[in-house]
């Protein structure tokens, strides 16, 4: 049986200002309950993907980028069988980052840092060596822009259920009278009520979700045909128009840029 992951660090036994820890998913359960810590977490994909839900939003950590997790929010997590992550856990008041969950870009400066923390013990000397790059760690984390890789669920019932099944089937190219019918909704009423609680039209919305989804997707190896097709989208190119208006390329350039795989 493969351990979950919540059970083999435990990053609250320590008050060091930050410690990071290793994961490789093939030696763990895919899914991570819900759980908490004191300290603030940071997630990085080094290889793979992994979605983190936390303040009812869902958060893909993309390549070159981090999930920002404050302490005392609970959350939760799937990664994929082929993911490894690194996690860097923050004291409270340690360093001035987000007050709620986001995404962060994380410069190839941090990302070393982090791993060189990695391989100490979370017991090192608060005046020696690894304090001070835990310290300049931290200075340049703080500096360090948002992204937006996350959607919006609501804790709404109704768009809760829509974002369930949608995320279980991301191919379903229902319309918005459809939900409305399937949540016994107006179609009128459904539409304000997604912008009330996301800030987002349903085209917008279901855009951003295939958004996560095809960056979780294509990070954990998928051939960009088998995501397009996954996504209910008719041809690879309009696919791939998405993926260059949301996020400025193609997918293949997108993650040679990142030097995490070749599409």
């Amino acid at each position: 049986m493969l351990r979950s992951a919540v059970s083999v660090f435990d990053p609250d036994l320590t008050d060091l200002p930050a410690v990071a820890h290793k994961l490789d998913f093939s030696e763990h359960q895919a899914e991570v309950p819900s759980h908490v810590h004191r300290k603030g977490q940071l997630i990085l994909a080094l290889h793979g993907a992994v979605t983190c839900t936390a303040n009812n939003e869902i958060w893909i950590v993309p390549p070159n980028c981090g999930v920002w997790i404050p302490g005392g929010v609970p959350h939760s997590a799937r990664a994929t069988a082929n993911a490894r992550l690194t996690y860097l856990f923050v004291e409270p008041e340690a360093a001035k980052l987000p007050e709620t969950s986001c995404t962060l870009s994380i410069s190839a400066m941090i990302r070393e840092m982090i791993e060189r923390l990695a391989r100490e013990r979370a017991d090192y000397r608060a005046e020696g060596h690894v304090a001070r790059i835990a310290r300049v760690l931290l200075d340049e984390l703080a500096q360090m822009p948002r992204e937006q890789f996350n959607l919006p669920i609501s804790s709404n019932p109704k768009i809760r259920a829509i974002a369930d099944a949608l995320t279980a089937d991301p191919s379903d190219r229902s319309t918005l009278n459809d939900w409305a019918k399937r949540v016994a909704m107006s179609e009128r009423s459904l539409a304000r009520l997604l912008i009330r609680e996301t800030g987002l039209t349903f085209g917008r919305w279901r855009q951003q979700l295939h958004l996560v989804v095809a960056l979780r997707d294509l990070a954990s190896g998928d051939a960009v045909q088998n995501v397009a097709a996954g996504l209910g989208y008719e041809s690879v190119n309009a696919f791939i128009t998405m993926f260059k208006k949301a996020l400025g390329s193609t997918p293949a350039q997108y993650f040679a840029k990142r030097d995490v795989r070749s599409l």
